[in-house]
């Protein structure tokens, strides 16, 4: 059995205690939070909650440790620290620091002798492999990435930490007609901007200056100041209400041509539609975690990314079964 443990137990944590409950050649160990553990309930019977301060003293108890904190402030400090101690993977988000994330968490990752799975879900994640699938494959060709329309987590987890801000949720809409030029194979070349806008649902704090929230919001680099984006203010109740889910999904396109002129148009069209993000999120963390488990037990060291994993790792088949039944 695969000793799991989960350091933070918010929606995506949740997210992973039920995954893990859904693989057979795991258990969840114990589950970890900044939080009063006292205060916080979880679904495993026979399971305990920690403080997050007492993590170290599982270090032989084990085998991978999954964060699940937000990539704005968590993950860049979380990830490096426990790396020192456990094999990790996170889901860390941040595109433009993906790379000075991945230096920091190889460091830490090689001294202590672990592996540190860094960027695993869906995108990044399941997207990326399939961005270098289409582009190794179709070589003359374009990348197309639209996310939506759908809640982002990590965006929202930017927008509740925004100085007066109570709560909020972000929807990211892909723009229709960009969408409808790349699946005819015209191969536009979009910006940032014309593939997609953001919807901000922001309850604010009683006094707080919603002028400077909405201003905050739509300069945050990374997040929101590449997009067309629209804050609108709500109740708490109403976003309760009308916001409560948390749906996502997206598309990833690789339009390319072959033939000895280039007059052949193809188009790889890989989708997900999501009933919940952070449940299909952590149920791609949780196969990453049994690479993590895997490949340490072969004596490979350091930050990886989806990239350095082979299917094999991440799947509860052998390679027999693999061969015999998806090949």
């Amino acid at each position: 059995m695969i000793r799991i443990g989960i350091f933070g137990y918010g929606n995506l944590g949740r997210g992973v205690e039920c995954a893990v409950k859904q693989n057979k050649d795991m258990e969840l160990v114990a589950v970890f939070t900044r939080r009063d553990p006292s205060t916080v309930k979880i679904l495993s019977e026979g399971v305990d909650v920690f403080h997050a301060d007492d993590v170290l003293s599982f270090k032989d108890k084990i085998d991978v440790m999954i964060l699940c904190g937000g990539s704005a402030t968590d993950l860049p400090k979380q990830t490096p620290y426990l790396a020192q101690y456990f094999n990790v993977v996170d889901s860390f988000d941040t595109h433009a620091k993906i790379p000075e994330h991945f230096e920091n968490v190889d460091t830490s990752s090689r001294k202590s002798g672990k592996i540190g799975l860094i960027s695993v879900g869906w995108d990044p994640g399941m997207f990326s492999l399939n961005r270098a699938l289409g582009g190794s494959i179709l070589v003359d060709g374009n990348d197309y990435t639209f996310w939506g329309k759908g809640v982002s987590q990590g965006h929202s987890d930017a927008i509740r930490r925004v100085d007066g801000v109570l709560d909020g949720k972000q929807y990211t809409v892909p723009v229709d007609s960009a969408l409808e030029a790349v699946r005819n194979g015209k191969n536009p070349t979009l910006s940032t901007r014309e593939k997609h806008t953001r919807e901000c649902y922001v309850v604010a704090k009683d006094g707080a200056d919603k002028e400077l929230i909405e201003k905050t919001i739509k300069e945050m680099p990374n997040y929101f100041s590449d997009y067309d984006t629209t804050v609108n203010f709500i109740s708490q109740e109403e976003l309760n209400e009308k916001h409560s889910g948390i749906p996502h999904g997206g598309f990833v396109i690789r339009s390319g041509k072959t033939g000895k002129d280039l007059e052949h148009t193809h188009i790889i069209e890989y989708s997900l539609k999501l009933d919940s993000n952070p449940e299909f999120t952590a149920s791609v963390i949780v196969a990453y975690a049994r690479a993590a488990y895997r490949m340490n037990k072969e004596g490979m060291v350091g930050a990886k990314t989806v990239f350095d994993v082979a299917p094999c790792y991440i799947s509860p088949m052998s390679n027999e079964e693999m061969r015999k039944k998806l090949l």
